[in-house]
């Protein structure tokens, strides 16, 4: 950059209006009023860069909270129909009338942090981890959790249900190994889990890998990708479900809405493969 191209500072304006007033008196008259243009031009390009910062730092502003009020009205639609949990430690049933929500609800109310992060809201109640939903348990599929954990049993000796973190509502579907390992799922609905109980200390708890495998076709039109589920029925049909998604992840992020929403006891037990439109 050149001398030319660097803008006078203002202590340049102010050492120029000094010199002015050292010119001969036909020259100052001009130079002067053309120094009081540049420094109006000066003043208004100034004046604009301020309303301009205003404007975009104002757009960015009004995208935010555009995007908390979308979120907060999906938390409210699935605190009404699917009845999950505010701040406090009691499952609500689905309302029957608007809820009362206040500052500790929206804090404390790991629903509204799990919309926040641009994540889907489940349409059922999640496990609980001492009293709180425990969304991190359905997402991780890699984590070992150390939990407080007991077996519950029918007179017969028959496992029926599982205590962990104080949550009493985990089935038991098959006892894996005498009074060592289980397999467990969250009231039927969601990923299944190995339970293992050791002789001492706090017992594991790890998310089975999917044992199921479901297609999600992939075409190309104009250089653009679409994507279509396709489930297999019990019948035997196939059900082809669209999906609104342009890249794989997205797809498959929307896929395993579709199953948490039309097949909750199977949601997080698929793994979807991609398979291209002949």
């Amino acid at each position: 950059m050149s001398t030319s191209d660097i803008p006078l500072s203002i202590d340049d304006l102010a050492h120029l209006a000094e010199r002015i007033a050292r010119l001969p008196p036909s020259d100052a008259e001009w130079v002067e009023a053309l120094l009081a243009e540049v420094v109006r031009a000066r003043r208004h390009e100034t004046d604009l860069l301020a309303m301009q910062a205003a404007s975009e730092h104002g757009e960015n502003l009004n995208d935010q909270l555009a995007q908390v009020a979308l979120d907060t009205a999906e938390w409210l639609r699935t605190l009404w129909d699917v009845g999950y949990m505010g701040a406090g430690s009691f499952r609500s049933a689905p309302r029957s009338a608007f809820p009362s929500i206040d500052l500790d609800d929206v804090r404390k109310s790991s629903l509204f942090a799990r919309i926040r992060q641009g994540k889907h809201a489940l349409p059922f109640p999640p496990p609980t981890r001492d009293g709180r939903p425990w969304h991190e348990v359905l997402d991780d599929t890699e984590t070992t959790h150390h939990v407080a954990a007991e077996i519950v049993r029918d007179e017969d000796g028959l496992a029926l249900a599982a205590i962990i973190e104080g949550c009493a509502e985990w089935n038991v579907v098959e006892e894996t190994q005498e009074n060592r390992q289980f397999i467990v799922q969250h009231e039927g609905k969601g990923p299944r889990y190995r339970l293992l109980l050791p002789g001492s200390g706090a017992a594991e708890l790890r998310r089975e890998a999917p044992a199921l495998t479901c297609p999600l076709r992939q075409q190309e039109r104009g250089g653009f990708h679409s994507h279509s589920l396709h489930w297999r029925r019990d019948d035997g049909s196939t059900q082809e479900v669209a999906l609104r998604a342009a890249t794989w992840e997205r797809a498959v992020a929307e896929a395993e809405h579709w199953l948490a929403t039309h097949h909750p006891e199977v949601y997080g037990q698929v793994r979807f493969v991609r398979q291209d439109a002949c």
